[in-house]
């Protein structure tokens, strides 16, 4: 689960670093002056439904070569790059970019790194079901 999350991050970085790094050389990447909510409450939902099964994509299925120490500093490490990124742009109009996510379609910038937040908490409520049937079993 952590090299998932690690590798979800790692591949959302270089994607946001991408699309952000050229939208800047089209001008189109300008100070934020839109003070509206940029999480998207139905996106949230749909990610946090644990209902439905998503298949990762393979550039962010785990490989199982990592235990979890290594796992986990990889996921903080991919994190660390992740906010970097984020605060490098803080006050930077990002809806302009967007990229479309296998579930959710087109997501803009801010719903991109929001989406990070309502994953893992996918996955925290996933670790809470194993452990639950765990117990009980």
């Amino acid at each position: 689960m952590l090299e998932h999350l690690a590798r979800v991050e790692e591949q959302l970085t270089r994607l946001l670093t991408a699309k952000l790094s050229e939208a800047r050389t089209a001008g189109t990447l300008g100070p934020e002056s839109n003070s509206d909510p940029v999480i998207d409450a139905r996106a949230h939902r749909i990610v946090l439904d644990r209902r439905t099964r998503v298949t990762a994509g393979d550039r962010v299925l785990p490989r199982g070569e990592l235990d979890s120490a290594a796992a986990l500093a990889k996921l903080e490490t991919a994190r660390d790059k992740l906010r970097e990124l984020l605060i490098a742009h803080d006050g930077v109009a990002i809806a302009a970019v967007s990229h479309p996510h296998p579930v959710l379609g087109p997501i803009d910038g801010y719903q991109w790194f929001a989406f990070v937040g309502s994953h893992e908490a996918r996955h925290a409520a996933q670790i809470r079901e194993v452990g639950e049937a765990a117990r009980n079993a």
